[in-house]
């Protein structure tokens, strides 16, 4: 998020410096960083921390095209959901890679944001999106959710036009001057709270094991968040010890694992109904896992694989609220990240070209068929100050991890498995 201080940047009378400058030793002593944002550690070092960096942006990831599939009308197809998620993934790692290297060249993960899920929701809810009564897999289930997302497709290719714009003509910096924390907050609860009704309709198939996943989510993020578990660090003078702070990075994935461990002990003992006519079936875990049979090991995503998108003016301008509200935050980002990896604060064109390369990922998002814009993670952010490696390098691996996994179909097809209660 953009802080106070952050936004105060742009009045100081500051010395230009692109981005990738290191600072001066009186300036980064403090952050004691093992690697700088030019520094290349070795590979073997440079893959086991992006798959750190993916561990952290898969929850968000995830999360937002299992959240959008029920309402395109996916249904229980889980091959279909598979294939989003690829996408998903694929799209990810593309546009991190584009940022890191030719945007704001910090290191910064991109991905599917929660800030499209508003517009995304108040087009699929009216009245000529209204899911049939059709069979999961037919020609006519395919056209049904397939429609739906060529509407959201063309809305977020539309819109990623206006912030392509913005970072071209440079009026980032403008509109900052007049949209700071205050307004940011209230938006990005208002988002939250818009998923009240689709939560609430999936924690109700089993409400036990709902709650239990928002307990374990809570009691990780809030209470052992500064809890910090001893293991062995890999640093330039050898293998060492360390203590690593797992309950503040990966309070979801923690949690989601965990209950799914539960539920798979539940179904193997038979203590969770075996028919989907009693209350709590939802939540076994061999439901779906013919998914896993079906889906092949590879699937290479393309633009318009699900088809021509379709553009409406309606859906276009409620686009513009989640490409607004993206854009901002990754402003933030953009000086947070800067700081986090030895940096000096991002000089406004280093700032405007994040902004216009965000907009391409957008874009690309679109035409690729993710369900979703794209955006900054903060949560990266954070892994790099925790970690203190803070090189571009490592973001660059990563982003070749998360499209290497995306394009492996098998691996979306596992969490596709995961019970709907636990999401």
């Amino acid at each position: 998020m953009t802080s106070d201080v952050n936004l105060r940047h742009r009045n100081l009378d500051v010395k230009v410096i692109e981005v990738g400058e290191e600072l001066s030793t009186e300036e980064s002593k403090g952050l004691d960083l093992q690697y700088g944002i030019d520094d290349v550690p070795p590979v073997y070092l440079s893959i086991l921390l992006s798959f750190q960096h993916f561990l952290t942006l898969f929850g968000a990831n995830f999360s937002v095209p299992m959240i959008v599939a029920p309402a395109m009308c996916v249904g229980n197809d889980t091959v279909v959901k598979s294939e989003i998620l690829g996408t998903v993934l694929f799209v990810s790692g593309l546009i991190t890679m584009l940022q890191c290297t030719v945007g704001s060249r910090l290191p910064i993960i991109q991905g599917a944001t929660f800030a499209f899920l508003a517009p995304t929701f108040a087009i699929l809810q009216l009245d000529k999106f209204r899911c049939p009564d059709t069979y999961t897999g037919s020609a006519a289930h395919t056209e049904v959710w397939q429609i739906r997302m060529r509407e959201i497709q063309g809305a977020i290719i539309a819109a990623s036009v206006f912030q392509v714009a913005i970072g071209l003509s440079g009026a980032s910096g403008v509109l900052l001057r007049y949209i700071g924390p205050l307004s940011i907050a209230p938006t990005i609860s208002l988002i939250g709270l818009s998923l009240f009704k689709e939560a609430a309709a999936s924690a109700s198939q089993n409400w036990w094991i709902a709650l239990l996943t928002i307990a374990l989510v809570i009691l990780f993020s809030q209470y052992l968040r500064s809890v910090k578990i001893p293991c062995i660090s890999i640093e330039n003078k050898g293998c060492g010890s360390t203590s690593y702070p797992l309950f503040q990075l990966f309070p979801v994935i923690l949690a989601i694992l965990i209950t799914w461990a539960v539920c798979h002990i539940l179904t193997v003992t038979d203590a969770i109904p075996d028919d989907d006519q009693y209350w709590g079936y939802a939540a076994r875990t061999d439901i779906k896992t013919d998914v896993l049979a079906k889906a092949d090991w590879f699937r290479f995503p393309y633009p318009g694989q699900w088809g021509m998108p379709t553009f409406n003016v309606a859906s276009i301008f409620g686009m513009l609220a989640g490409v607004l509200a993206g854009m901002i935050e990754s402003i933030g980002d953009y000086y947070a990240a800067a700081r986090m990896s030895g940096a000096p604060p991002p000089p406004l064109h280093a700032t405007n070209r994040g902004v216009f390369i965000e907009g391409i990922g957008c874009f690309l998002a679109g035409w690729w068929g993710s369900g979703s814009g794209t955006t900054s993670y903060s949560e990266n952010i954070g892994a790099i100050g925790i970690t203190k490696v803070g090189s571009r390098r490592v973001i660059q691996v990563a982003a070749v991890v998360v499209m290497l996994l995306g394009v492996i179909r098998k691996f979306g097809a596992l969490f596709v498995t995961i019970p709907d209660p636990i999401m």
